[in-house]
């Protein structure tokens, strides 16, 4: 039963993937008398193979759009398995808007060649300057300077990992960025600790993302390798880890570069995938200045496996693979009119065509709770610690999970926590999983949006001291419910990735710090 589940649950995600990042059609005038064009652009060789490789686009000029009537264009980028979009009626809310769109074929996928690299600044990056050059090159596009468009970018999931990538590497070549504007949906911070947090694969994800790139074969077969080696083992190989080193923000934040344009942060707080705490890391990449003019939207959706054990307040989810899901503080930061697409075009209307205001959210965190409310806020928490005492967390393949009462509510709660603990463990590979979770009993206690994040321990270890970071949350816990620190061996995101030895991690004097919101 679990492996007929399995597989119908790989076939519906890959059907849903090839959409992700993208917008529902609408029809109108607009897109009708869009003139369209296809071609490609030759970029670099992929890194174990000579020769140029083509990438592949679409290019949709609006109507109206000429040398003496320039506008702005926005780059467009499918989600992982994906392919570029060819029909206007997907876009009309930006060509009606007078925006110029190019949407493209990411390496590997679609009429463009090579393997994915999946962002690698020297290549992926290299393809995103490339198109940034096809667009500086269109007379009926606006610049700011020879060579300089006026550009924004759209799209989710691996459609956001090229936004971040292709901005952070014009920065590593030139200094600057082209790019005036960003809105990545559901994206990553660092590929390794998306896809294995602390070495512990989520494995259900890498199997369903190596399905979905199996029938255009994008993945380089050493990757393919690596992904087989960890499934048999339940490890991370070094050798995968090594191949996304460089691929997101994280590595380009450490090198001390920083994005100085507005971004639109769209993440999924009920993502098991790229979990909230990607997109509060991201943000750590803008200046103070950029971050003013930034919005960050939290909703329900983006990348979501059910999750039935442990159970979690979103243990019933269908799977979904960049599902436009619920989203009520986009609409609420209009004054209860529009979407989150209106907020994004209002948002390059303000960066793009610089029309005067400012875009509804501009500085604030919008932030879906679990029961579907908005939590809105300048700030996120300040750390409160609650004392968990002794926790003694048993580490197996599976087993009962602890929900150890933290407080009583009412309180509001926005941000990453974290616990910290002496830890103690003679089990070699030792792991548990943590989280917060809400309820009026440790009996029918769910844990938040049903993430849960590992500690991993590769050899014995005792009293050593820990920090260990949780899901970012944003909920309201109402008065007569309880705040628990949830302790379990076993989630089903990962997989076979729990212990393979059973055995007992002590973590004493334990800390958790909750980023809580003054009332």
């Amino acid at each position: 039963m679990a492996s007929l589940r399995r597989t119908s649950l790989y076939a519906s995600i890959s059907a849903l993937a090839v959409t992700a990042g993208l917008l529902a059609p609408m029809s109108s005038a607009a897109e009708s008398e869009a003139t369209v064009t296809d071609g490609c652009v030759t970029s670099v060789s992929d890194p174990d193979t000579p020769g140029p490789v083509q990438i592949c686009y679409t290019m949709f000029k609006p109507a109206g759009a000429t040398a003496k009537q320039q506008v702005p264009i926005l780059l467009e980028g499918h989600g992982w398995g994906g392919s570029r979009t060819t029909d206007p009626a997907v876009f009309a809310p930006y060509l009606s808007h007078g925006y110029g769109v190019i949407s493209f074929d990411q390496r590997g996928f679609g009429d463009s060649g090579g393997k994915a690299q999946t962002m690698d600044p020297d290549v992926e990056g290299v393809d995103v300057r490339k198109l940034i050059d096809l667009a500086a090159a269109q007379p009926w596009v606006l610049k700011d300077r020879p060579g300089d468009p006026r550009i924004g970018a759209i799209g989710g999931s691996y459609g956001g990992g090229y936004q971040y990538v292709g901005a952070f590497s014009e920065i590593a070549a030139t200094g600057r960025t082209r790019f005036d504007a960003l809105a990545p949906q559901y994206t990553w911070f660092d590929i390794n600790e998306a896809l294995a947090p602390q070495g512990v694969p989520r494995s259900e994800w890498l199997a369903v993302l190596v399905a979905v790139a199996q029938p255009s074969q994008a993945l380089p077969d050493h990757v393919m390798q690596s992904f087989a080696e960890g499934t048999a083992t339940g490890g991370y190989p070094e050798s995968q880890r090594a191949f996304y080193a460089n691929n997101g923000p994280a590595f380009h934040i450490a090198k001390g570069r920083r994005l100085d344009i507005p971004v639109l942060v769209r993440q999924g707080i009920s993502d098991n995938l790229f979990n909230f705490n990607n997109a509060l890391k991201n943000l750590t990449g803008l200046t103070p200045r950029a971050r003013a003019r930034s919005v960050v939207v939290g909703f329900h959706g983006g990348h979501a496996l059910p999750a039935l054990l442990p159970r979690g307040s979103h243990a019933g989810q269908p799977a979904a693979l960049g599902e436009d899901g619920t989203d009520p503080c986009s609409t609420e930061l209009q004054g209860g009119k529009g979407d989150y697409t209106s907020l994004q075009v209002r948002f390059f209307d303000v960066h793009l065509k610089k029309m005067k205001g400012i875009v509804p959210g501009e500085g604030r965190y919008a932030l879906i709770t679990p029961d579907g409310g908005c939590l809105q806020t300048t700030q996120l928490g300040k750390n409160k610690s609650y004392s968990a005492g002794t926790i003694n967390a048993p580490v197996a393949a599976s087993g009962p999970t602890q929900f150890v009462p933290l407080g009583t509510g009412p309180v509001d709660i926005a941000g990453t926590p974290y616990v910290r603990a002496k830890v103690t463990t003679l089990t070699p590979d030792a792991r548990a999983f943590f989280a917060l979770a809400v309820g009026t009993s440790p009996a029918d206690a769910t844990i938040v949006d049903s993430n849960v994040l590992p500690l991993r321990e590769a050899v014995a270890v005792s009293a050593a001291p820990r920090r260990i970071e949780l899901p970012a949350v944003a909920i309201k816990v109402p008065a007569g419910q309880q705040l628990f620190l949830a302790v379990t061996p076993f989630a089903e995101m990962y997989g076979g990735a729990t212990s393979r030895v059973p055995g007992l991690m002590t973590l004493s004097d334990a800390m958790v710090d909750v980023p809580v919101l003054t009332r």
